[in-house]
């Protein structure tokens, strides 16, 4: 009898044993299944979830300057190909000075605080017109909406026939390159109340709508594809003046391009009433003459040839023809 109930109680366990076994397996299959459906519940609000925010995204996408997607707008009396231009001076002038720039680029301001008043003084003359092209190269190196909106902000001034004073204040003021100053719409506005005349709803609403945004992107992909070397990019009659570090430009030399483009008797640059300039002759390449046009122009000053580094701070930029966030924070080789 003791064998038997021995042979019988190790079935019972050899039983019990498989049973707690199928029991853990059954219960392991139970979890796993409940694993899966959380899985596959958590993808499902994953999904949606990103689906909510790229929405949004999408929703809010040139809201702050970052690229608004709509109908290309030109502003008023835009020309060039595409109508990517802004002109001043008059059409029938003879030279042409084609201006690739950004409103939060330093070596712009550079640029244009050592020229703005002896191309202006050409323009007056009847000798000069510019073609402005307004592009967005800071913003895609250091973040921020600033260039866009600014450069809108100058376009609604076109509108309004106030483009040439609002662009120079905008230099005049422009903040430092880090602070993206003119990302915000208020500060835009706030500079349009020292233009007379420019601070109206209608300039507003064209600056609160982002109405030249995309033709301000589009004005940069033209850039991108020209292939330029930086921000600023200056042409005069097609030739790129600004970047030939053998011959420097000066507000003087342009002065005198223009004025013997011309016509100017002698090819000099000086006009009969000009004496303040010297009765310019061949040899005005020569160091002391060229000192002595530096100080001919108010602009110029002693850094006259820093407008020049700043080309030099630019040219790397030339990057930023393939990819804005391949070039440095100012367009400059050294960032």
């Amino acid at each position: 009898m003791s064998e038997k109930n021995d042979g019988a109680n190790r079935d019972a366990t050899k039983r019990s044993a498989r049973e707690r076994l199928q029991a853990e397996r059954d219960r392991q299959k139970a979890r796993d299944r409940r694993r899966r459906t959380l899985i596959v519940s958590a993808a499902v609000v994953g999904v949606l979830g990103l689906a909510a925010v790229v929405g949004l995204i999408a929703a809010n996408t040139g809201k702050d300057g970052g690229g608004k997607a709509g109908p290309v707008v030109a502003p008023s009396g835009a020309t060039g190909k595409d109508a990517l231009a802004i002109r001043t001076g008059k059409d029938e002038a003879k030279s042409t000075l084609t201006v690739w720039e950004d409103v939060r680029c330093p070596a712009c301001k550079a640029f244009e605080d050592n020229y703005r008043d002896t191309i202006h003084d050409l323009e007056a003359k009847g000798l000069l017109k510019v073609d402005y092209h307004l592009v967005t190269l800071i913003d895609g190196n250091m973040g921020g909406s600033g260039s866009l909106k600014g450069a809108n902000a100058a376009a609604c001034a076109q509108d309004a026939g106030k483009f040439a004073a609002y662009h120079d204040l905008l230099f005049q003021q422009q903040p430092q390159e880090v602070d993206d100053a003119y990302g915000k719409n208020a500060k835009l506005l706030e500079l349009a109340g020292q233009v007379d005349g420019l601070d109206t709803p209608a300039f507003r609403k064209c600056v609160e709508d982002g109405t030249h945004d995309s033709w301000v992107g589009k004005a940069h992909e033209a850039f991108r594809a020209g292939n330029f070397r930086g921000t600023p990019t200056v042409l005069l009659n097609g030739k790129d003046i600004f970047s030939d570090k053998a011959n420097p430009l000066t507000p003087q030399k342009l002065k005198e391009q223009v004025e013997a483009a011309a016509g100017a008797s002698g090819g000099s640059g000086g006009k009969a009433g000009d004496s303040s300039e010297g009765d310019a002759k061949e040899g005005d390449a020569k160091e002391g003459d060229a000192k002595a046009g530096a100080k001919s122009s108010p602009s110029a000053g002693a850094k006259t040839p820093g407008a020049t580094p700043g080309a030099k701070a630019s040219r790397g930029s030339a990057a930023a023809s393939k990819s804005p966030a391949n070039s440095g924070p100012d367009g400059s080789a050294g960032n």
